[in-house]
């Protein structure tokens, strides 16, 4: 049965502290609720810069306990107020020299779902997330929430098929990418790898990527965010490559059984012919 899902994705430049980063998202949830948004989707580590830009112990002052924290402790508060899932990439502390690139997701009553958290940890010029981040440890968990089954992957995890397949084995309807990418990285890939997903595992992809530069270092974050559907087109148009921008799109969820039929990607994997993959 044919059902229709309003989610909404933020992209937003760093406005110079937390407090304000907050309030900013904050106001982006009351406008999508505003516009009959189910669901909505932030930035990578939509709090505070990304620092990782640089390799500085004092960056560790971004990270907070997850649930429990003061920003998902807020937005807690936010999703039952407004009846809106949420889900809000932060910068985890799990004790002790323990950091993780988390993802709390939050149902529209404001129940805690649980966590998802970045399994490929990138280390490179602009990009040294290893300084900070320990690798994922949860696996590809998938949410039952009011607005359907959402997964999540974040950043450079959109480089690697097998966290994409596992969240579509799953049972994903939608699956929110909140990245930090930059322009001369990787904008041709942008619009290629995150519909090409969607088309591989049969479902919506929210590609959310941060926009404008930061005081930590020179990459020129390009926004361009956006929906696509499980045929791989976008749904819309992609958000500005220059500002903030709010969006809101309706997802028929019905394209996913109707495309799952028509193509039927699931019936035909081999996963007995797959060992090798892993066999390192």
């Amino acid at each position: 049965m044919s059902r229709t899902v309003r989610a909404a994705l933020v992209q937003t430049e760093w406005t110079g502290d937390t407090a304000s980063m907050v309030a900013a998202h904050e106001r982006y949830a009351r406008d999508a609720a505003a516009q009959g948004a189910e669901v909505i989707g932030f930035q990578e580590v939509f709090n505070a810069p990304y620092f990782c830009q640089v390799q500085d112990e004092e960056h560790y002052r971004w990270a907070e306990p997850v649930p429990d924290g003061p920003t998902v402790s807020r937005f807690r508060e936010l999703a039952a107020e407004l009846g809106m899932v949420m889900v809000l990439p932060v910068f985890e502390v799990d004790g002790a020299g323990f950091y993780y690139n988390t993802a709390a997701v939050v149902d529209a009553d404001g129940t805690y779902l649980g966590k998802y958290r970045k399994h490929h940890i990138p280390q490179l010029k602009g990009f040294w997330e290893k300084f900070y981040f320990r690798p994922g440890n949860l696996g590809w968990p998938v949410f039952d929430t009011a607005a359907g089954r959402i997964g999540v992957y974040i950043c450079y995890d959109r480089h690697f098929p097998e966290g994409w397949r596992a969240l579509g084995l799953a049972g994903a309807q939608l699956v929110y990418n909140p990245s930090a990418t930059s322009r001369g990285l990787s904008s041709y890939l942008w619009r290629l790898e995150q519909p090409a997903a969607a088309v591989a595992n049969e479902y919506f992809v929210a590609a959310i990527n941060r926009v404008g530069r930061e005081e930590y270092g020179d990459n020129d974050f390009y926004g361009t965010s956006y929906f696509a559907d499980p045929r791989g087109a976008f749904v819309g148009a992609p958000a500005s490559d220059a500002k903030a921008e709010l969006l809101v799109r309706d997802l028929d969820f019905g394209l996913i059984d109707e495309v799952r039929h028509q193509w039927a990607f699931y019936r035909d994997r081999r996963p007995e012919a797959y060992g090798p993959l892993t066999e390192a």
